[in-house]
């Protein structure tokens, strides 16, 4: 779920019509829409509410998992740092480049850049 959006999807502030990435990088400036409106990006900005629906989905989700997986995050950021709470499961995974406040419950915690984490599991 994207929790916070997309830049894949954009839209026009002023008659909502769609446009994808490729579109945007085409243009010059900042994105107008054909009516003149500005193009933002299709996703939560600071200080903008969350989709509930997709906030519903995602708490859901987490409860029913097996495994948890925290990636690339310092959870420190509400709402969404707050979705570990609701995890029932007992098999707490987090991958982040520092210390987080969920390190001293997690079953196991590797340091690093997500991406380079990936990565290297990729190679195995």
């Amino acid at each position: 779920m994207e929790l916070h959006g997309s830049v894949h999807r954009n839209y026009c502030t002023r008659c909502g019509k769609f446009y994808g990435l490729s579109d945007i990088l085409a243009m010059d400036g900042v994105p107008r829409c054909e009516c003149d409106g500005i193009i933002k990006p299709d996703v939560v900005l600071y200080e903008e509410g969350l989709d509930q629906g997709i906030l519903q989905k995602a708490i859901s989700s987490i409860r029913q998992a097996d495994i948890l997986m925290i990636g690339g995050t310092s959870l420190v950021v509400y709402p969404a740092a707050g979705l570990v709470n609701y995890y029932q499961g007992n098999k707490l995974v987090v991958i982040n480049k520092s210390v987080t406040p969920m390190d001293s419950q997690a079953d196991l915690v590797i340091t690093g850049k997500i991406g380079e984490v990936f990565s290297q599991l990729m190679d195995v």
